[in-house]
């Protein structure tokens, strides 16, 4: 493959160009154990230490071989920003939100004057610079942080969002867009500071949670805004089936969206997207295959994965910790073998 040519295909991809050889990486989080190994760089210190996310994060290229570099390696950046207590996670266990700050005001929901300079806001963002002067030369860095649903869901809890949906559907979608507010500062600066693009990944936007009905009328809003407000290529990731949502979210104006192995009909979705103009990510099995499975079964699952259209060869979420090695080149590899024939 043209290494030299990966940021030019990577944005002809996202200008909705199409290509002939589809890039492989990720756009989801992939804090893998085995490159923690290989660098001496250790989460939870690399979720808080600029030098050590841009080293691990590196690795992504320099020892699995993937052609992008995602980083950092959770999505509760924002959360912790706008007040969340979190759980730092091991070196197997990424980030997780313990307490919701506004759970008792939800109206009170603002986007703090400092935003940027709280919690690891400043952490991510260096280390974007330093990716940026090394391996951001010539490979694509991808900024990852949580959708306005999720962060919606970090604020004020689960339970009490998913019961606005129909108890007061006008006060979440103001919720959300509140939330969008600090998702549309934070992937600017994410850009600013060096990112060729930012995905914004958001579980609680999929119609396994909230319906494609509250996603149309409730979240849609928030996602055409993100997307028209933030000056750079943007990406979605929603997690789980998400058919009936597509057209919808094509609608957005995201220049890709990432979708997970749970679709039902992959090629479908990759016409639909390639109608619009937008990439399409995915979707190779995280648990299943990249996992747990062997290095004849990623092959085989990428084979079929370009074989159905995707513009870039990816894991359908994000990678488990305990993930070999070796399923993950093996992913380049089969795309390698597909362009070569």
């Amino acid at each position: 493959m043209q290494k030299e040519n990966l940021k030019e295909r990577f944005y002809d991809i996202l200008d909705g160009k199409g290509t002939d050889i589809p890039l492989a990486g990720t756009v989801t989080t992939s804090p893998v154990l085995e490159l923690m190994d290989k660098t001496g760089a250790y989460r939870p210190e690399a979720d808080r230490d600029p030098a050590k996310m841009a080293q691990l994060a590196g690795s992504l290229h320099s020892i699995a071989g993937f052609e992008l570099i995602r980083f950092p390696f959770d999505v509760t950046v924002l959360g912790e920003a706008m007040g969340c207590n979190i759980d730092p996670g091991t070196r197997a266990r990424t980030p997780a939100v313990l307490s919701h700050p506004y759970k008792d005001d939800p109206g009170g929901i603002n986007v703090p004057s400092d935003l940027l300079r709280r919690g690891r806001i400043p952490v991510v963002l260096e280390a974007s610079g330093i990716l940026k002067s090394k391996e951001g030369k010539n490979v694509p860095l991808i900024a990852g942080l949580e959708g306005p649903v999720d962060l919606a869901s970090y604020l004020c809890g689960v339970k009490y969002l998913l019961k606005q949906t129909i108890k007061d559907p006008g006060l979440l979608k103001d919720i959300i867009d509140r939330c969008a507010d600090a998702c549309i500062l934070y992937a600017g600066a994410c850009i600013d500071a060096g990112a060729d693009a930012v995905v914004i990944a958001d579980a609680m936007a999929s119609p396994d949670m909230v319906g494609p009905d509250a996603f149309k009328e409730i979240i849609k809003p928030a996602f055409m805004r993100i997307a028209d407000s933030v000056d750079g290529y943007i990406i979605s990731h929603i997690c789980g089936k998400t058919d009936s949502i597509i057209p919808d979210l094509l609608d957005c104006g995201f220049n890709g969206i990432s979708v997970e192995e749970n679709v039902g009909d992959l090629k479908y979705i990759a016409n639909l997207a390639h109608e619009r103009n937008t990439a399409i990510i995915g979707n190779v099995s995280t648990s299943k295959t990249l996992f747990s499975g062997s290095v004849e079964d990623v092959t085989k699952e990428s084979l079929s994965c370009i074989e159905d259209g995707v513009d870039i060869l990816a894991p359908g979420c994000g990678i488990a910790p305990e993930s070999p090695l070796q399923n993950l080149r093996a992913m380049v590899e089969a795309r390698n073998e597909y362009c070569s024939e």
